[in-house]
């Protein structure tokens, strides 16, 4: 289902689901990649965790595509696709006593992202009556703030 112009707002939640399957898929990516960067074990079980939920997360999705009857696949994401280069660059770039705060970093602005992805998503489908699939949307954007709180808590606790 490709299409050029989005011509109304089912075509923009179409859309938008679609990207947020993308954000997802790459966000599972970047936490691999953060686990690894991190030094901390508490880091690094921070975002095996957070995978976790992530995969829990995809499924939710792929249940709103049935609930909204929408063929389920994905769309570019560009914006998480820059954060995770942001990430890697600044890791690249991080004395490995600073890895934790700058994985924490990443993270961090990732997961505000995904709280705005989420916050137009659980919109647009409540304006479309689909409340099945917005309490499926409501259970990841309420997981991403979670997990958002605990990374400002955990990077509070590092640079303090």
């Amino acid at each position: 289902m490709s299409q050029t112009t989005l011509e109304t707002p089912t075509d923009l939640l179409r859309f938008q689901l679609r990207t947020a399957m993308t954000m997802e898929d790459d966000s599972l990516a970047a936490l691999a990649e953060l686990e690894q960067a991190a030094k901390s074990p508490e880091v690094k079980k921070m975002f095996r965790h957070h995978a976790d939920e992530t995969k829990e997360q995809i499924e939710n999705l792929r249940k709103v595509f049935a609930v909204l009857e929408i063929p389920e696949s994905t769309a570019a994401s560009p914006s998480t696709k820059g954060i995770s280069k942001q990430a890697e660059g600044l890791i690249a770039r991080s004395a490995p006593a600073l890895r934790d705060q700058v994985t924490l970093s990443a993270a961090l602005g990732n997961e505000h992202y995904e709280i705005s992805a989420y916050q137009s998503l659980i919109l647009a489908t409540r304006a479309q009556g689909a409340a099945d699939a917005v309490a499926l949307l409501t259970d990841n954007l309420d997981q991403e703030t979670h997990t958002s709180e605990e990374l400002a808590k955990k990077l509070e606790e590092l640079i303090g």
